[in-house]
């Protein structure tokens, strides 16, 4: 006697299951099933996406957009100041690797808006969404820091072509430039130990958006993190000076500035909003329903 087979049979099919993520302003109900396939990546975007189906589906595109407005509006006028900047001839002279300095700008600063929108997109999809750990699984979080460790080297190491291809153009003694950048370093240094001893390396680059279990854990009060909670910004971002000061461009310290100016943007536009959701103390909201 043979046995009837469904349509299905024979065809890897997920349980179909639902789960709860509470924000401050309502719940949204979001689709857990797994995502194995690109079209499936797509499919799950694109239902984040409709905004006329469901209002939790419009209210989860609300937060995954929002202040992005203002990430927008402040990236052009940065790009705005830029832009005469560097028509100036001390910020075009020099070359290296058959590359002329503006061209190295560009590179620099594309990467830098490639970069910061990779990590808008990532952390958002995934704490809104949970888009990378439903195509992922437990891959998610390594492929993005991959991602990001990609980005950010590449981001530094234009940085440092630049400020060597510029260098000499900073009408200041060379060795006073040298050893400010030295003495810069120092809170670098710091701010790297405290991270690797006190925050961990995965923490900072988002392991937080992916990991609910952060919502309960305190925020970090130890190293140099006992004197801002922006460490990373305040201290960390010295980094993109130290080429410009130790070679004299001034081609890398106009990108150093811009580079800073950018990430306090991803700050007020992206980072902050997500930190009072994941760690709703810092809003003075009770913390989201299970």
């Amino acid at each position: 006697m043979s046995q009837q087979r469904s349509p299905d049979d024979g065809k890897n099919t997920f349980p179909q299951a639902a789960s709860k993520w509470a924000t401050p302003n309502g719940a949204i109900w979001i689709n857990r099933s797994p995502c194995h396939h690109l079209n499936d990546a797509a499919r799950s975007i694109e239902a984040v996406a409709m905004t006329s189906a469901q209002p939790a589906d419009r209210l989860a595109l609300a937060y995954i957009f929002e202040r992005q407005w203002l990430h927008l509006l402040l990236l052009l006028m940065l790009l705005g100041g830029l832009g005469p900047a560097v028509r100036a001839d001390a910020f075009r002279v020099g070359a290296l690797f058959g590359l002329a300095t503006p061209v190295w700008m560009a590179l620099a600063v594309i990467l830098a808006i490639t970069h910061q929108g990779y990590v808008w997109f990532c952390w958002r999809m995934e704490l809104h969404a949970s888009l990378l750990t439903r195509c992922f699984g437990d891959r998610a979080f390594p492929l993005y820091a991959s991602g990001f460790a990609i980005l950010v080297l590449s981001r530094l190491t234009t940085v440092v072509v630049l400020a060597a291809a510029n260098r000499n153009t900073v009408p200041l003694d060379v060795s006073a430039l040298r050893i400010l950048a030295v003495v810069t370093a120092v809170p670098v240094v710091y701010l790297f130990y405290s991270v690797q001893r006190y925050f961990t390396f995965r923490r900072a680059l988002g392991l937080d958006h992916f990991d609910s279990s952060y919502r309960s854990r305190p925020l970090v009060n130890q190293g140099i993190f006992r004197f801002t909670r922006n460490g990373m910004y305040v201290f960390g971002l010295l980094i993109a000076w130290l080429p410009g000061l130790w070679y004299a461009s001034a081609a890398g310290l106009l990108l150093a500035l811009f580079n800073h100016a950018y990430v306090w943007v991803h700050y007020v536009a992206t980072e902050r909003p997500d930190m009072k959701r994941i760690y709703p103390g810092l809003a003075g909201t009770p913390p989201p329903a299970a």
